[in-house]
């Protein structure tokens, strides 16, 4: 296909589309609506802190080949993901006092588990059988068809507790009981499934717009892509099965006989422009702390805190964040409230103050479709009714939760589809619908 592919999103996703059909020869126009690229994976400067902080923090896995493989596309700066040089991560209770490290060995044969100094304290090798358990329960069967991790394995006990549900919440951002199975599945056949070389942890430890955004943004330019800020798209027209009109709130952009479109926006977004699209329409929270300080030499780049609120811990050179999934209980909680309780459980674990240092509370509401069987069914794929348009986001049927790793996954899915698109190669189940505008 075509003369141009307009681009619309420049969140990760849109990035991916954009670069994927950039290194294909494609010309790319990237149309944006606000005035930086990023979306919901970007940095910025906050005033209160005086730092510059992401929107989100992010995990990342050494075992995420589409988001690394992404990163040596756009030459992303060698350093631009940070981590152990091993797969280890540590481990707090804050209940018990107790600290532990989990480190799987590097190969597939999990021989990781026969080592007690390896694994959650008080846990057995055969409790470490769940996540094959999830793996057959999902297996051959498509997203939302395979009921929930609650049906599936036991959601209680200490290791369930100390392991499964931080990773699993952290991972679909959704109680894991009601959570998709198929979804999380995915995750540990990916990362630990595949052993510690595919569990390694990165963290953007010098932002994420620094290590994703910034150099994706200069592979494009030097590949000849035209990037529009500011544009809004309100509303699609088509003439039968083809896009025809992209209209944005500067001025419309016609879609020529050539020319192909990559959708990169919230499911919302989405919905709205194409009614009767199928989409997630359930989400769920993400708040993120943000304390200025310094942290003690030796404190772990990641720790898992578990008999607290505080669930991630990220020790950056200038500042402690503090990632908490599923959060919708805490999005009435005043934000001097759990600052203060946030800052207790870090001050507690590093032997710091209690004095509350300058902080920053972000709470995202609808950071990620809710990662439930029903929700999971919902999510649509890469094509659409329209021969020439094309769907990119961590919320289409990526087979992933919603994840940097998705989202960049999803936008190489849909460059190909573009790239491959035809009217035979349109999905028969998808909707046809007519495009209006979006709110």
């Amino acid at each position: 296909m075509g003369a141009t592919v307009h681009v619309v999103g420049a969140g990760l996703a849109g990035l991916s589309a954009a670069v994927s059909l950039a290194e294909a020869g494609h010309r790319v126009v990237l149309h944006e609506a606000a005035k930086q690229a990023g979306g919901r994976c970007r940095s910025y400067f906050d005033p209160t802190l005086g730092l510059t902080i992401d929107n989100g923090n992010h995990l990342l896995l050494s075992g995420n080949r589409s988001a690394l493989d992404f990163l040596k596309t756009i030459g992303a700066p060698a350093d631009a993901l940070q981590g152990p040089d091993e797969a280890a991560f540590d481990f707090a209770d804050l209940r018990t006092g107790e600290r532990w490290t989990l480190r799987p060995n590097a190969g597939r044969l999990p021989w990781w588990v026969l080592d007690s100094s390896r694994r959650v304290p008080g846990s057995r090798a055969r409790d470490y059988l769940a996540p094959l358990t999830l793996m057959l329960a999902a297996s051959g069967k498509k997203p939302g068809k395979a009921g929930t991790i609650g049906e599936t394995i036991p959601c209680e006990g200490p290791l369930y507790e100390r392991l499964w549900q931080p990773v699993l919440l952290a991972a679909l951002n959704t109680d894991p009981r009601e959570s998709d199975v198929g979804l999380a599945a995915t995750i540990l056949r990916e990362t630990l499934g595949a052993g510690g070389n595919a569990c390694r942890p990165l963290v953007a430890v010098e932002g994420l717009s620094t290590a994703f955004v910034d150099p994706a943004i200069a592979y494009l330019t030097r590949r000849g892509a035209e990037i529009r800020f500011g544009r809004r798209l309100r509303g699609i027209e088509s003439q039968g099965e083809t896009i025809t009109r992209l209209d944005f709130t500067d001025e419309p952009t016609v879609i020529g006989p050539d020319d192909g479109v990559v959708l990169a926006v919230p499911p919302w977004v989405a919905s709205d422009l194409m009614p009767g699209l199928p989409a997630p329409r359930e989400f769920r929270s993400i708040v993120n702390a943000h304390f200025v300080g310094v942290p003690p030499p030796g404190s772990p780049l990641v720790l898992g805190v578990v008999g607290g609120l505080t669930e991630w811990l990220f020790a950056y050179p200038d500042r402690f964040s503090v990632t908490i999934s599923g959060a919708d209980r805490l999005l009435d909680v005043p934000r001097d409230e759990l600052a203060r309780q946030i800052w207790r459980e870090i001050a507690d674990l590093h032997g710091l103050a209690r004095e509350l240092p300058s902080w920053q509370i972000v709470k995202e509401k609808r950071a990620t479709f809710a990662a439930t069987p029903a929700e999971a069914a919902r999510r649509p794929g890469a094509s659409t009714a329209y021969d020439n348009l094309v769907l990119a986001g961590d919320w289409t049927a990526t087979g992933l939760p919603s994840t940097i790793e998705g989202a960049i996954r999803s936008g190489t899915n849909a460059a190909h589809a573009i790239i491959g698109s035809g009217k035979s190669a349109r999905s028969d189940a998808c909707v046809r619908t007519q495009a209006r505008g979006a709110a």
